[in-house]
């Protein structure tokens, strides 16, 4: 999505995606999410890994890691298994961190940790 776009509404992608516009609405992607130094998400997002220069503000879900880089700016509520931080970035969030934990029968659950 290229710099000087707007979505409103929700968005879905079966693969990667890089946002460089702003998308107003919820965003659900199965693999991995870049937000570009002049993206922005209000509203939802829901994908594997996220790697953001730009900016969310509202709620966040991943099922793997958050990368946040120096520029990033991001408000809300965030669940994610991994986390990465670069010194400058603005993290104003609610965050619970998951871990898949194997349970003896070969099943997976979901860990909560602090």
């Amino acid at each position: 999505m290229a710099k000087g776009t707007k979505i409103v509404g929700d968005f879905f992608s079966e693969g990667d995606l890089r946002v460089d516009g702003l998308i107003e609405g919820n965003v659900e992607a199965s693999g991995k999410v870049v937000i570009g130094k002049e993206g922005e998400i209000k509203g939802t997002l829901k994908c594997s890994n996220a790697y953001f220069e730009g900016k969310l503000v509202g709620a966040l879900e991943l099922t793997e890691t958050l990368t946040l880089k120096s520029t990033a700016h991001i408000e809300g509520e965030v669940v994610t298994q991994k986390l990465a931080v670069e010194p400058g970035a603005t993290f104003n969030v609610s965050c619970v961190m998951k871990t898949t934990v194997k349970d003896i029968n070969g099943g997976s659950k979901t860990k909560k940790t602090a």
